[in-house]
């Protein structure tokens, strides 16, 4: 008889991140891993989807701790993922990472990896001002608050490894995206100064998941810091006037015009690429990218990643 494969549940199955893990784990239907996938919404077409290529689909809302044990029940590993910009809100953002600590405790999983960043403030603290605080306590609130959270999984004895993500490529999808002048040039905008950006495909960080999970327990009680590529800002405007066959000109917003463009979360992005950019070393040098590709043989660079999106940027 074959061997009962472990069920990995992985929270926002329906997303960047944790979609990258289902896919990951659906695309290798030879690993010991079968996928429950935990969405808000089953209903929704991306959790359909999800079930017919063979997943369990779960409903589970993070706000409710008891709604979130249920759907840990039985499994073996557990993908923790919040969503802070679902709503822009710290306290809730740490509530959600406690009910998850308290849901993978009660359910007895015994391995989470619970997606992460550093806390800025132990590199900035609150009365350095070199980055404005932020609602009063953070100085990058969305990193701020993940890695403040991490010590509730160890509180709780979950045995977990911190997986420290980073900039996202997709995001030059959305907000970072070249942007056509009025004279018909593109411009790169990211505010990196001349330093290396850390970034990384989403569908990496789920594929890179899969290959903790696939260690076993040895990464449990570690810290894994991920990127798939470390560039600075000329370099990525080069590589998309390669790809895109249109000259793409990076010009490095400043850290302080960031802050004050006025769009919702200026003042952190700003901040965020501040941190990026002057921390870069430290930042870059945790993500060791031949660590990464252990863990994922298959990790995209940029330029493998824009090759396969190029079209999205066919109207810009």
């Amino acid at each position: 008889m074959a061997e009962q494969k472990k069920i990995i549940a992985v929270v926002g199955a329906t997303g960047q991140q944790g979609g990258g893990l289902a896919r990951a784990i659906l695309a290798d239907p030879d690993s010991a891993f079968q996928l429950r996938a935990l969405t808000r919404n089953p209903d929704s077409e991306q959790a359909r989807e999800l079930g017919r290529l063979g997943a369990e689909v779960v409903r589970a809302d993070l706000d409710d701790e008891a709604s979130v044990a249920k759907a840990f029940e039985g499994a073996y590993g557990a993908y923790l993922v919040t969503n802070y910009w679902d709503h822009g809100s710290p306290e809730r953002e740490y509530a959600q990472a406690r009910n998850l600590a308290q849901a993978a405790k009660t359910a007895g999983v015994e391995h989470a990896i619970w997606s992460t960043l550093e806390d800025t403030r132990q590199r900035v603290p609150l009365h350095d001002d070199r980055l404005p605080t932020l609602m009063g306590q953070y100085k990058v609130p969305h990193f701020d608050v993940k890695g403040e959270a991490n010590a509730l999984f160890t509180e709780a004895g979950v045995p977990t490894t911190f997986l420290q993500t980073t900039f996202y490529w997709d995001g030059f999808l959305t907000f970072a995206q070249p942007q056509r002048q009025e004279d018909g040039t593109l411009v790169l905008p990211p505010a990196m100064g001349d330093s290396k950006l850390a970034g990384i495909a989403a569908e990496d960080i789920g594929r890179t998941a899969l290959g903790i999970f696939k260690s076993g327990k040895k990464l449990v009680g570690e810290t894994v810091s991920i990127a798939g590529e470390h560039l600075t800002g000329a370099e990525i405007a080069e590589t998309f006037s390669e790809v895109l066959g249109r000259r793409v000109h990076y010009v490095p917003v400043p850290f302080d015009a960031l802050r004050a463009a006025g769009f919702p979360a200026a003042e952190e992005t700003g901040n965020m690429f501040q941190y990026y950019a002057e921390f870069a070393d430290e930042f870059t040098g945790r993500r060791d990218l031949d660590t990464v590709r252990q863990l994922n043989p298959s990790l995209q660079s940029f330029r493998e990643w824009l090759d396969m999106r190029k079209d999205a940027f066919a109207g810009i």
